[in-house]
């Protein structure tokens, strides 16, 4: 991941990264998961407005789309094909395996090598693509060898069904096994103004040049009813608060990519804006302890 640019004030959405070296994208993702039905299960009540977000979203700029077999399960990555497909240059689709959904709304981590293998068959079929460009491992498997799941996603990028992989919900230490295995050029974790968790795995991810897609940016929607600190700076930008914890993500690092979701247009195009938002010192010092 080599970034275009520093951000020490506002990233407006020219502003591009380039992933695994020839992935170039700009700094606001769309996240997909919210396009699906009450749970991520099935379809949404409106299938034609998820498909016009989705479009509305490449209008506004945005060419990194994520997603994942699970998202529905596999409701998403149709949506993806049927609104997008054939897909403008420069499009780039971070799909993932690992997960499956057996009972509803459970998710359950399932990490063995052939599931994987026909995980990734299924999501090239349904997303219409020849190889996936950035292929995910959703999350380890306690009951599978991570080096294992890992060395079957190098094993998928050797046979060219997918050009880069990346991980999702890793520590610090799993990073590093597997880029022993197979070059990682992305990390997908749980990162937040209010939830920091993975703190040493971004620093780990701007230290060695790895994009870090920030999933849940908004706190699944709690950061945008939040007080304090976060409603403080935001009334004096005349912002949101979600469009300040956005803004926020985009100077904790330039590595850091945020993936918000939504199935509203209107708040795709204030997530958009977020880019456009200058920090101050002072904001930034408000903001450390939130």
């Amino acid at each position: 991941m080599v970034p275009s640019d520093v951000c020490g004030k506002a990233c407006d959405m020219n502003e591009m990264i380039t992933i695994g070296g020839d992935l170039t994208v700009r700094r606001i993702g769309f996240g997909g998961m919210r396009l699906c039905g009450e749970g991520v299960i099935g379809k949404p009540k409106d299938p034609a407005a998820a498909r016009a977000v989705l479009r509305r979203a490449v209008e506004l700029g945005v060419n990194l789309f994520e997603t994942a077999d699970a998202y529905g399960p596999e409701v998403n990555e149709r949506q993806i094909a049927e609104a997008l497909y054939p897909y403008p240059a420069g499009l780039v689709i971070a799909t993932k395996g690992g997960y499956t959904r057996p009972k509803g709304t459970s998710w359950v981590p399932d990490g063995r090598p052939e599931h994987l293998r026909a995980a990734c068959e299924e999501s090239l079929k349904r997303l219409r693509l020849e190889r996936i460009d950035l292929y995910q491992f959703h999350t380890p498997d306690p009951k599978v060898p991570f080096e294992e799941s890992v060395g079957t996603f190098k094993a998928l990028r050797d046979e060219g069904k997918i050009r880069h992989v990346g991980l999702s919900n890793v520590d610090v230490e799993q990073l590093a096994v597997a880029r022993k295995i197979v070059p990682i050029v992305s990390v997908q974790n749980d990162y937040n103004v209010g939830n920091r968790e993975s703190d040493d795995v971004l620093d780990a991810c701007t230290r060695d040049g790895i994009a870090f897609l920030a999933y849940f940016p908004l706190d699944a929607g709690g950061l945008a009813k939040s007080g304090g600190a976060l409603t403080s700076v935001a009334r004096s930008h005349d912002a949101t608060p979600a469009q300040i914890a956005l803004a926020w993500l985009l100077r904790r690092s330039p590595a850091v990519v945020p993936i918000p979701g939504t199935s509203s247009r209107a708040h795709l195009e204030e997530n958009i804006a977020a880019a456009q938002i200058e920090l101050s010192i002072e904001d930034l010092a408000a903001l450390v302890r939130l």
